[in-house]
């Protein structure tokens, strides 16, 4: 429950902030911020008693008027912001050398007198969290209602007057968007700029996510553009759609192998391809991968689908077990979510009448706005379900359309982006006279922080220069982003490698590709470690094929046990940075012998010789060892 303090404030009196400014003293364990409090009304008209004390960083302009600071705000709602204080100093450069950064967890969040509801809040992340929504709500209790936008915008007006700042810079990204399009609607007069990244409207978001339904499409074909499917797919959505109504007749299942060479069975729904589809936004690796496993599985070769269905669930699972400080707070997210969010329904009703008028909304949908997906898949990736439960103490917030004030803008938007589509960045900048909409590509969610390009940051730096902001030019991925080949289904699909025939060019071919798959998933394996900080996890890593077998990098060396990426090829062996020799089995294959020497791969199969230069192999087993131990672990 959220700790609160009760003022003595009387019913109906408007409620205020201490007069005083924010009492600051350098932080424990950061010598370039100061760590401040402010208390805060509860309820920021004052009508119900009670306060909460928001905790606050500051970095200090090292030159400059102290009469500006800039707001940066995080996403969410549910996103704590102080461990990201760096980050964001990091993401605006120069613009904070002549403004202050103030940085602070909005209420309910992080150290911002979290919310919990230790009874039912494991129970929030389940697949059907509906009654656990009702019993976390009533443990919070009727202050409940207090934790919605307008009382984060109230929340740093009383920032702004404490601070005894003039005017304010708002950064938001995702949902620190809304929060930023808010303040400046309600206090226009005290807002320098705005930096708008990753955009959710002011009477967003949509309940039933028309927008990134409609973007699905357009960013598989974005994916595939200039020839980046050739030898995957011409047709992405198509194969989309054929797995899809696949799936609508009959359960689709795939064979996951893990770090054991264990066979697991996944269940593969219509809600995690939108899933996986959802989480390429953040991690586009996930993404890179759809259109070969999306065809794959059109044709009835599953194995890449479930693979990569399973890194989704892992991902998730990770986010899961952040730090305390970092974790997202999902008591706050229902309660901002479904306290204002236009769900159209009765706030008076019951759960199961809730959900009955949404899904009625639902079947009013053209069917040509949701493809390849369908109207039953709306509720799948929606918080209808979940708020559909919500105990409700205030009524529907009307509609926003206060106009907003005409200041330097800069509204960012990732091409790729379908958390957060771009017609959301288009329908903002269509409300502020003067913004400058810049639309990034080969960039999903939160641009400035995944922008390899640099373009993003270009065009900050010219807004507060007052220079053109210039679009991006076009650009191809970078070699991790773009699409990954397809898993071949039989040896017989395979062409020998170069300067070799017949059946033991083509399994010499079978055991490069397998190397190469290899190489990329201990490469993804060893960035997850070091993304998620488990450095210790780098000295000994383990991926499963993608038929059957395994692989770990122990002690700078490279092993396989039966690793097989093509049917019925199997390798098995040891390689390091010298060489190696390994062992060609399988059904399929013409078994043998290869070895590596001055990254060359040579030996006999089926009693053949076979030889091939190593351009491929150095880009393969070699380069795995390379990146998930000798240059990540470096990074140390």
């Amino acid at each position: 429950m959220a700790l609160l303090a009760v003022c003595a404030s009387a019913p109906g009196t408007p409620a205020l902030a201490d007069a005083g400014p924010i009492s600051f003293a350098p932080c424990a364990n950061n010598n370039d911020y100061a760590c401040g409090h402010l208390t805060v009304p509860l309820d920021p008209s004052g009508g119900t008693p009670g306060v909460i004390t928001l905790a606050i960083r500051r970095h200090r302009a090292p030159v400059g008027s102290e009469k500006t600071a800039v707001i940066a705000l995080a996403g969410g709602p549910g996103q704590a912001a102080l461990p990201f204080a760096e980050e964001f100093a990091t993401v605006l450069g120069p613009i904070v050398s002549t403004r202050d950064l103030i940085v602070f967890d909005q209420r309910g969040i992080g150290l911002s007198h979290a919310l919990s509801c230790k009874g039912s809040e494991r129970r929030l992340l389940s697949p059907a969290p509906g009654p656990a929504i009702t019993a976390c709500a009533n443990e919070i209790g009727p202050s409940r209602a207090f934790y919605t936008t307008s009382d984060s915008v109230a929340d740093i007006e009383a920032i702004r007057q404490a601070g005894g700042y003039e005017k304010l810079v708002l950064y938001g990204t995702s949902y620190g968007t809304k929060v930023a399009e808010l303040y400046a609607q309600e206090y226009p007069g005290h807002v320098e700029a705005l930096v708008l990244d990753s955009v959710v409207p002011p009477n967003g978001p949509d309940p039933l996510d028309r927008a990134t339904f409609a973007a699905i499409p357009r960013i598989l074909h974005q994916l595939c553009a200039a020839r980046a499917c050739a030898g995957i797919t011409s047709h992405p959505v198509a194969d989309l759609a054929r797995v899809r109504a696949r799936i609508a007749r009959r359960a689709l299942y795939g064979r996951w192998i893990d770090g054991h060479g264990h066979r697991h069975r996944v269940a593969i729904s219509a809600g995690d391809l939108l899933e996986t589809l959802l989480d390429g936004d953040l991690e586009p690796t996930l993404r890179s991968e759809f259109p070969a496993a999306i065809h794959s599985a059109a044709g009835g070769d599953t194995a890449s689908l479930a693979r990569l269905l399973e890194r989704t669930a892992g991902s998730e699972e990770a986010s899961e077990q952040e730090a305390p400080g970092e974790r997202f707070d999902q008591p706050l997210y229902y309660a901002t979510t479904c306290e204002e969010d236009a769900f159209g329904w009765s706030r008076a009703a019951s759960p199961r009448r809730r959900l009955a008028e949404a899904t009625a909304q639902i079947q009013t949908l053209p069917a040509s706005l949701l493809a390849p997906f369908a109207r039953t898949d709306v509720l799948g990736i929606s918080d209808i379900p979940a708020c559909s439960f919500w105990p409700y103490t205030t009524a529907a917030p009307a509609p926003d359309y206060a106009p907003f004030p005409a200041v330097p803008t800069l509204i960012l938007s990732g091409a790729d982006d379908l958390r957060t589509p771009t017609a959301n960045a288009r329908e903002v900048a269509a409300q502020i006279p003067g913004s400058h909409l810049l639309v990034v590509p080969n960039v999903g969610h939160s641009v400035l922080g995944s922008d390899l390009s640099g373009c993003s940051n270009d065009s900050l730096q010219a807004l507060f220069a007052a220079k053109p902001v210039r679009p991006c030019p076009a650009a191809a991925a970078p070699s991790i982003l773009r699409p990954t080949p397809l898993a071949p289904a039989r040896l017989a699909a395979v062409a020998p490698a170069r300067g070799n025939h017949g059946l033991p060019g083509q399994t010499l071919e079978a055991v490069l590709l397998s190397l190469s798959d290899a190489d990329r998933e201990l490469e993804l394996q060893a960035f997850g470690a070091l993304a998620s900080g488990e450095l210790e996890a780098l000295s000994s890593l383990r991926i499963g094929g993608l038929r059957a077998g395994w692989a770990q990098t122990v002690h700078n060396k490279l092993i396989l046990h039966d690793y097989t990426y093509v049917p019925g090829v199997s390798v098995s062996g040891q390689l390091a940075a010298g060489g190696g020799v390994l062992s060609v089995g399988g059904s399929a294959a013409a078994a043998g012998t290869v070895a590596l020497a001055r990254a060359s791969l040579s030996g006999a199969l089926g009693g053949i010789a076979v030889h091939t230069e190593g351009t491929r192999v150095q880009g393969g087993a070699a380069s795995s060892l390379a990146l998930s131990r000798l240059r990540l672990s470096g990074l140390r």
